[in-house]
């Protein structure tokens, strides 16, 4: 399984709250998430991102409020992948759990820049910033979560079983 697109990149500490913000909890259609997805980090992102394109970010990424509705604003809005150099807890389960792939790779975080071009390999953990010729290894899924996520999330991987 890969992933493979444009680099959109965040600090440390984006939390729930500007990845979906609250005001728009009042719906729990994907569509409607995705069109207000990053809109109080980065006002441009639900105009220029492209199915297939990668967040990067860097310490903490989906800190804040435990809601699904973040995971699932940036799967809806066409993001194959989020690599960060560290998750908030709850984050990285809600996204496992709706089939959003994620990655902690702290020397990736740092050494990819915006609008750069990666590729990840689920199955080995490797990251190729194409851009600049360079690779990363981060964590590999275990061969569960790759199914979890082959399924689109896990009620649908239970539901195949």
């Amino acid at each position: 399984m890969k992933a493979y697109g444009k680099v959109f990149k965040y600090g440390d500490n984006v939390d729930t709250d500007v990845i979906i913000p609250a005001r728009y909890l009042n719906s729990s259609d994907p569509g409607e998430l995705a069109s207000h997805c990053m809109e109080d980090i980065d006002r441009e992102f639900i105009h220029k991102v492209q199915k297939g394109d990668i967040i990067v970010a860097e310490k903490n990424f989906g800190c804040g409020s435990s809601r699904e509705h973040a995971p699932i604003a940036i799967k809806a809005a066409g993001v194959s992948c989020v690599i960060a150099e560290t998750f908030a807890r709850i984050f990285y389960r809600n996204a496992i759990n709706i089939g959003l792939p994620i990655i902690e790779c702290p020397a990736a975080s740092k050494g990819i820049e915006q609008g750069d071009e990666v590729e990840v390999d689920f199955d080995s953990g490797i990251i190729y910033n194409r851009t600049k010729g360079t690779q990363f290894k981060g964590q590999a899924f275990p061969e569960f979560m790759q199914k979890i996520i082959e399924a689109e999330g896990l009620v649908n991987y239970i539901n195949r079983k």
